[in-house]
């Protein structure tokens, strides 16, 4: 799991850089987001996307957030109420539950994906 999160952080390196922030309960991920604002919810009831729409989706929020945007992954309960609620956007990748390993590996290949479609590569085709 490791080396496929070093490959894609890897291959995302001239775009942009990707930072996992890793927490051990919601005080500490309340501490984080102070910091790390704005933040986009990853939960089972937000909106999904094919890859093409997250990429057109990703791009604009990258530019009108100021070419930084924070993920956040929930733990075994989901992410708080009152955290999400402060979420400028809500995702999901899946109806599936995942583990966050798989989640982050999901998530940054996606991250990298849309980039490939933005620049017409033919990476997702």
């Amino acid at each position: 799991m490791k080396e496929a999160l070093d490959e894609y952080s890897k291959r995302l390196g001239p775009i942009l850089s990707i930072e996992w922030i890793l927490v051990k309960d919601n005080a500490q991920l309340e501490a984080v987001l102070v910091k790390e604002d704005p933040f986009i919810a990853l939960e089972p009831t937000g909106k999904m996307f094919t890859s093409e729409d997250f990429s057109k989706w990703l791009i604009q929020s990258l530019e009108a957030k100021g070419s930084r945007l924070n993920f956040v992954i929930g733990g075994a309960q989901g992410i708080p109420p009152e955290i999400s609620k402060r979420a400028f956007a809500k995702i999901s990748l899946s109806k599936m539950t995942f583990t966050h390993q798989i989640t982050r590996l999901i998530l940054i290949e996606q991250i990298y994906r849309s980039f490939e479609i933005d620049k017409g590569s033919q990476y997702h085709k």
